[in-house]
């Protein structure tokens, strides 16, 4: 959770156990079990806000807890991807990276550092920056936050993986009417060692309206095409060699015979070669026999995620490149030439680096957070966008999950870019959070999590949100502001996201909206409503960007075209903060073909 929370949650916590001295002369805490579920409902009906925001935050928790135990307990979760033993390989300090496991990584750092470029974060626009950079014979410390965990210390999408490499756990969220819960990673390798892997490149109008808006120069589609083709190929970017999941063959079925544009989006994974020779066995054998003999590849999990600590930070230690990780910069000073970072690592406190040239890629988070609290404010923080999403929890007859699903990796396009749909995690645990909304059928999951998946619509959207540092706090405060168009565009995703899944064969829809009931026929789609309302929906969102738009246009842009300050010569963004507005697609293929783009221009000496 955000530090500036924590005494509010705290207050609130206390005042609700103390509720319960009323009519009971007993804190919450001592009171019945039928007493305690009173008082819950009472604060998750209130028309409060905080009441059911508290009762949420704690719900939340708790049922993460129950089913990430009974998931850890069942004999499927260790066929395949054997969980992490206690104490030992795979699990927390076991499998953080050792100094002595590369030179280059510094474990006990001296309290003052000087090195010609400093790159601060290691998501994908760091690590590739930091490589090439390294790579060119520069000199490069490359800082990090976080600790650095091998891809392997843990199963990916479980509450192990949010423990380690998520920040605050994943217990973040932006403010406002309607709240908006994000994740960003916070280890080597950044927000790539946590999400799915979905690759699109930007789309052609997308860049077209940033050139025009924002007088954004050199990021047209072919300017920016040998970029995308070079980090295509170092990342392995393909479709699976097997059948995908069932529950995203359920939606992209059905959304072919609706008529609407639906695809399989290719992945950043590196298969084996038997996933090579299966996709030469489909190519001569019927539809059938080609769905048994992929599925079971693919559930047995033949590919490798290619994210930034199994391809860019290897390549950047190889080079030379020092990695740092575990320390925070807390604030940036130019004196003359030189860059002076402020920072805390996590064992020997204060350190003072100097550097030439400073790169900052924190995410679009971070990196406004970090210029606005070193005095650098100028359009810095104020144009947030995000991609916020709805969820919605569906039940069918038949079996559409496995314990080992993987991630569903169709997505249905047709409605873009106002709003698409797609199919999402479905591990017991996440099904159960989605279930939140409908307490009265919580144990549907336990019992049938095998016929039920996770889907999303998910928007572009007009609103905007601003990044501000508060004074004292580490985290900032973060806030988002949707319009009405955009809740009715999520409100429209999710009629026509429900009218597919009754028409691939759903029993039971459970959208993410407090009191919204369940959907068990297709004529229940009147109760959905036409604009989705205000402080009663679930809303989540794992792509920010656009915090210190780049371009020309110096009245809305922080950074020029290729990612330097105005105003600074030696003073650069490479994250997602660039994108000057919310692509409708997954970002991380357009933030690392700007950073390779930028980070060779200024090799170039341009």
């Amino acid at each position: 959770m955000t530090d500036y929370l924590r005494t509010p949650l705290k207050a609130l916590t206390l005042g609700f156990d103390l509720l319960g001295f009323f009519g009971n002369w007993k804190p919450f805490h001592q009171l019945s079990p039928v007493a305690r579920r009173r008082q819950i409902e009472a604060w998750k009906s209130s028309s409060s806000g905080f009441k059911r925001d508290l009762i949420r935050y704690y719900e939340s928790l708790a049922t993460l807890a129950l089913y990430s135990r009974d998931l850890s307990e069942s004999p499927h979760a260790t066929s395949a991807h054997p969980l992490p033993r206690r104490g030992g390989e795979g699990r927390g300090e076991g499998n953080i990276k050792q100094p002595g496991d590369n030179l280059n990584i510094i474990g006990i750092p001296n309290r003052e550092l000087r090195h010609e470029i400093v790159v601060i974060g290691s998501g994908p626009g760091g690590a590739i920056t930091a490589c090439l950079l390294a790579e060119a014979g520069r000199n490069v410390l490359l800082i990090e936050e976080g600790p650095f965990y091998s891809l392997a210390s843990c199963v990916p999408f479980t509450k192990e993986e949010m423990v380690q490499k998520y920040r605050n756990g994943g217990q973040t969220v932006a403010m406002g009417t309607n709240k908006i819960a994000y994740v960003e990673g916070r280890c080597v390798g950044g927000g790539s060692e946590i999400n799915s892997g979905l690759y699109h490149r930007t789309p052609p109008d997308i860049l077209e309206s940033w050139r025009k808006e924002f007088q954004v120069d050199g990021s047209n589609e072919i300017d920016l095409l040998p970029h995308f083709e070079a980090c295509e190929k170092e990342l392995s970017v393909s479709l699976l060699p097997g059948t995908a999941p069932a529950a995203s063959l359920k939606l992209h079925d059905c959304a072919t015979q609706l008529g609407w544009k639906s695809f399989e989006v290719p992945r950043w994974f590196r298969y084996d070669a038997n996933g090579s020779r299966r996709r030469e066995e489909a190519e001569t054998k019927d539809e059938t026999t080609v769905r048994l003999l992929t599925s079971a590849a693919t559930e047995r999990g033949s590919g490798k995620r290619q994210s930034m600590t199994e391809t860019y930070v290897p390549r950047f230690l190889n080079a030379g490149g020092q990695l740092l990780p575990l320390t925070r910069v807390q604030t940036i000073h130019q004196d003359g030439g030189r860059w002076t970072l402020f920072a805390q690592h996590a064992s020997v406190g204060a350190l003072r680096i100097e550097s030439e040239t400073l790169f900052v890629c924190g995410g679009a988070v971070q990196t406004p957070t970090l210029l606005r609290r070193s005095g650098i404010k100028r359009n810095i923080g104020n144009s947030l966008r995000l991609h916020p999403t709805i969820k919605l929890v569906a039940r069918f007859s038949d079996v559409v999950n496995s314990a080992h699903m993987g991630v569903p990796v169709h997505q249905v396009k047709e409605f873009a870019p106002r709003f698409s749909f797609g199919c999402s995690i479905s591990t017991p645990p996440y099904l159960a959070l989605g279930m939140i909304d409908h307490p009265e059928h919580g144990n549907v999951v336990r019992h049938s999590w095998q016929q039920m998946a996770n889907y999303y619509a998910m928007i572009t959207g007009e609103g905007r949100g601003t990044v501000r540092p508060l004074p004292g706090f580490r985290d900032p405060l973060v806030r988002y502001t949707l319009t009405r168009n955009d809740r009715r565009d999520l409100a429209e995703g999710l009629h026509k996201l429900t009218e597919a899944l009754f028409a691939s064969g759903a029993v039971a829809l459970y959208p993410g909206i407090t009191r919204g009931g369940c959907l068990l026929r297709p004529d229940d789609l009147a109760k959905l409503p036409n604009v989705l309302p205000n402080a009663l929906a679930s809303l989540m969102t794992i792509h920010l960007f656009s915090s210190c738009p780049m371009g020309e246009n110096k009245t809305k842009c922080a950074v020029d075209s290729f990612g330097r300050l105005h105003g600074f010569k030696n003073l650069f963004v490479a994250d997602a903060s660039l994108l000057c507005t919310a692509p409708g697609v997954n970002p991380q293929g357009s933030i690392m073909a700007l950073a390779r783009r930028n980070a060779l221009r200024f090799l170039g000496g341009h």
